[in-house]
């Protein structure tokens, strides 16, 4: 994997993966970027530069831990923009790495040329998803057979007295069957610790990145996941209405991994997006 070096000198990897014009792709977790894969094909028409977050994947760990927090990471994005040699770039950004993206589009604005938000996260712009919304989003799926054992640990999570995540992560895909619960299995995060400082104190400051987005007048795309619980739909919404050029697409039938759910309709909408 290529490698290139951070403002503080960390060394981070990414993965290179098609052909065509770039789009520098952002993960959750933080996790291995290996998670995103190829996007279900949109690799067959975009070159797809996936980052793996400083001590994830192949990245160093770096010296200073409390560098793991979401704004500070804004700086390797950027890193990784120049060392590419882009005067603007295509940026996608998946669930917390959606935050990610946001605020590099909030401190960089001229830098971006398309940003897509995927299964978006909201915190970096102060969007709160209440327990309530999330049960009753949960509902859409009673007739699935996982349902009676996965939905008492969703409701235990949600009301604060519960952990078991595994038991909810039906929830997260459109269908519960082999492929899911083998990405399931290999997409957990890898340095709890980066996933625990990601939103240390002062990783986020909404009313000033919601302040700096309106200066952002790059076509954003937000796209949702139908049952998707860790983002849902209206959430999503909401987010789109603070960028001045924005499109929001829910994609029926899907939950956090849209690309994975339903590969060829993902890959229509965004290809169609970068393309614009």
């Amino acid at each position: 994997m290529p490698t290139f070096s951070a403002p503080d000198g960390t060394r981070l990897a990414y993965r290179v993966t098609g052909e065509g014009p770039p789009v520098v792709c952002v993960p959750g977790g933080p996790a291995d970027s290996a998670y995103l894969g190829d996007l279900g094909g949109l690799s067959e028409h975009r070159q797809l530069i996936a980052l793996d977050l400083r001590g994830t994947g192949r990245s160093a760990v770096p010296e200073d831990t409390s560098s793991y927090r979401c704004d500070r990471l804004v700086g390797d994005v950027e890193a990784l923009r120049v060392h590419l040699g882009l005067s603007r770039l295509d940026l996608l950004g998946h669930s917390a790495g959606a935050n990610l993206a946001t605020q590099y589009a909030a401190r960089c604005p001229d830098r971006v040329a398309k940003l897509a938000l995927i299964a978006p996260g909201t915190r970096a712009v102060g969007i709160e998803i209440t327990g309530e919304t999330r049960r009753a989003l949960a509902q859409a799926r009673r007739d699935e057979p996982w349902f009676p054992g996965a939905f008492p640990a969703l409701k235990a999570i949600t009301e604060g007295t519960g952990s078991d995540w595994d038991a909810i992560a039906p929830f997260l895909y459109g269908r519960w069957d082999d492929a899911a619960r083998a990405h399931h299995a290999a997409s957990a995060p890898d340095n709890m610790e980066a996933v625990a400082l990601f939103a240390a104190d002062g990783a986020f400051d909404p009313a000033a990145t919601r302040a700096a987005l309106g200066d952002c007048a790059a076509p954003v795309l937000v796209l949702a996941g139908e049952f998707d619980l860790n983002s849902p739909p209206r959430a999503t919404a909401e987010l789109a209405g603070l960028f001045p050029d924005a499109a929001l697409v829910v994609q029926r039938q899907t939950g956090h991994y849209p690309w994975l759910d339903d590969g060829e309709r993902f890959v229509d909408a965004i290809s169609a997006f970068l393309g614009r």
